[in-house]
């Protein structure tokens, strides 16, 4: 198996150059990774890449998501710049979220993800019994 290896940072991580170093605690990319890779922010932005929606366009699309959680997620992936948020001026108010050309780029790459699992779900669900079974947790 291949070792992972990565390499220290030129700099500190704080933001004010370069060198982004995920693995660094203190690293602002840090969050941004988890914005983008939790649940609820992947699967936003997953199905932002399809159209833009209105909330509970979206609350509806992103299965079992809560109000409070999707409200959460869009306001941390907007303030990534990864979401935009427009607020039409009508009544009752229309809220139209759609992704920025830098979370059409990260949707996509997490779209590659998607499907690569959901196509090896087979496998994944031979192991998950594999593993059950040797452990008598059937």
């Amino acid at each position: 198996m291949d070792e992972i290896t990565t390499a220290a940072p030129t700099a500190p991580c704080d933001g004010t150059d370069l060198a982004f170093d995920v693995f660094s605690r203190s690293c602002p990319s840090r969050r941004t990774l988890e914005n983008v890779t939790g649940r609820w922010g992947s699967l936003t932005l997953g199905a932002l890449r399809e159209s833009s929606l209105r909330f509970n366009e979206l609350r509806r699309r992103v299965d079992g998501v809560s109000e409070k959680m999707l409200s959460q997620t869009l306001h941390a992936l907007e303030r990534d710049g990864l979401v935009h948020r427009e607020a039409q001026p009508t009544n009752p108010p229309r809220v139209d979220y759609e992704l920025t050309p830098l979370g059409r780029e990260v949707a996509d790459r997490l779209l590659s993800l998607i499907h690569f699992v959901e196509e090896r779900m087979p496998a994944v669900l031979d192991a998950r019994q594999s593993y059950d079974a040797a452990r008598g947790t059937l």
